[in-house]
């Protein structure tokens, strides 16, 4: 190995203190690179699971309250995946499904609740028109 050498220049002339150089090494330490998860084996996954659009905008047409956390998970499906969160990814998609689900179901059961209340009250003023008309006392 070489001896170090000192700087001499400008910064001598006005009373700096002289910096040692090092020698050039070719090898020289970098820190090591950060770790990240083991890319999948071919076929492992096949590519992302399904975003299940079709089921968030089923949730904004049949019970919207249930399409802030749909829309949500569908947006989160990619980036997951993206960033190596496999299962997380596949969750989220699932969820998205599952609220699409949910969301026909209750939309469904008020369609059908307000087509009974419906018919009851038609039933009801039906009634009530045939009372009226069966009458012949007048209130006057």
């Amino acid at each position: 190995m070489s001896e170090p050498t000192y700087n001499s220049g400008p910064s001598e002339q006005y009373g700096a203190p002289a910096y040692t150089q090092q020698p050039y090494s070719s090898a020289q330490q970098y820190p090591s690179a950060p770790q990240y998860p083991a890319a999948p084996a071919p076929g492992q996954y096949g590519g992302p699971p399904p975003s299940n659009a079709g089921w968030a905008v089923a949730t904004i047409i049949f019970f919207w309250p249930l399409a802030f956390s749909a829309f949500n998970h569908l947006h989160s499906i990619f980036p997951k995946w993206s960033m190596g969160d496999y299962q997380g990814a596949q969750y989220a998609s699932e969820r998205v499904k599952s609220l699409g689900k949910i969301a026909l179901g209750v939309g469904v059961g008020l369609i059908v609740l307000s087509v009974i209340m419906w018919f009851i009250m038609f039933a009801a003023f039906a009634a009530a028109v045939d009372d009226a008309s069966t009458s012949t006392t007048y209130p006057w």
